[in-house]
């Protein structure tokens, strides 16, 4: 963990060292590794060493070790035996098989969360777009990524099916570790984003249990209508046919 992909890391683990001194919880050390993972501090394929965390915040590995065995639970570190820990490495493969278990869950949790929505459900999914707001105008994209989550895990309790409560539970932290909900990669406008998602409150709002189903099935499968400036880059597919040249002009 001494490439130079992690300096900022090492950098933060130093600024935060005092503050931990004497009152770490593993709470605490969960949140700092957590933030450096989706912040990129921590990129794909790099070694969390909880000694040398433990060393370099001044305290004792058992708080390090249980928050890290934390992350790999929900999916953000991997256990490779007699080797340590490693921040998974997303494919976009990966995060396209995820989007697929993804859309058939919002669907029915939007269909069936409009006939079980109270004014104390709407109220609380209107404070996780406000939420959203408050941290693009923060550049915050960790604490939009949480509001994200949250808002969907909410709907998905809201729908009244335990069962699929339960399945959006097991997801969750896949989807999390695969960056399938809120990619801090994404270059669109985030602004806009949060906005879509008070439209998608609006619609569960409205009761239309059919056009709520299809608004969250095409959130969760991409298709919604905040562009992606990545997608304009894509690579072109295999195959696919170029544009023909002009051809040359003969002399005379």
């Amino acid at each position: 963990m001494t490439s130079n992909a992690s300096a900022g890391f090492v950098s933060t683990l130093a600024t935060n060292k005092d503050r931990f001194r004497k009152t770490l919880i593993s709470d605490q050390v969960y949140d700092l590794l957590r933030q450096a993972i989706v912040d990129g501090d921590l990129g794909p394929n790099e070694r969390v060493v909880e000694s040398e965390i433990a060393r370099r915040l001044g305290v004792s590995q058992a708080p390090v070790r249980e928050a890290v065995k934390r992350l790999a639970r929900e999916g953000l570190l991997m256990h490779v035996p007699r080797r340590g820990h490693f921040v998974v490495e997303i494919s976009s493969q990966d995060a396209e098989y995820a989007r697929q278990v993804r859309e058939p869950l919002e669907r029915l949790a939007a269909q069936l969360a409009t006939e079980h929505l109270t004014d104390d459900h709407l109220r609380e999914l209107d404070a996780l777009v406000e939420r959203m707001r408050a941290a693009v105008a923060a550049h915050d994209v960790s604490r939009f990524r949480d509001a994200d989550i949250e808002f969907h895990t909410l709907v998905s309790q809201i729908a009244g099916n335990p069962f699929l409560a339960r399945m959006w539970e097991v997801v969750e932290p896949s989807l999390r570790a695969l960056r399938a909900i809120s990619d801090p990669l994404f270059e669109g406008d985030w602004s806009a984003m949060a906005d879509e998602h008070g439209r998608l409150v609006e619609l569960l709002r409205a009761g239309d249990a059919e056009k709520a189903a299809a608004a969250f099935a095409d959130h969760a499968a991409g298709r919604g209508p905040v562009p992606d400036a990545r997608a304009k880059r894509a690579p072109r597919a295999a195959g696919a046919a170029k544009k023909p040249r002009k051809a040359a002009a003969k002399k005379p």
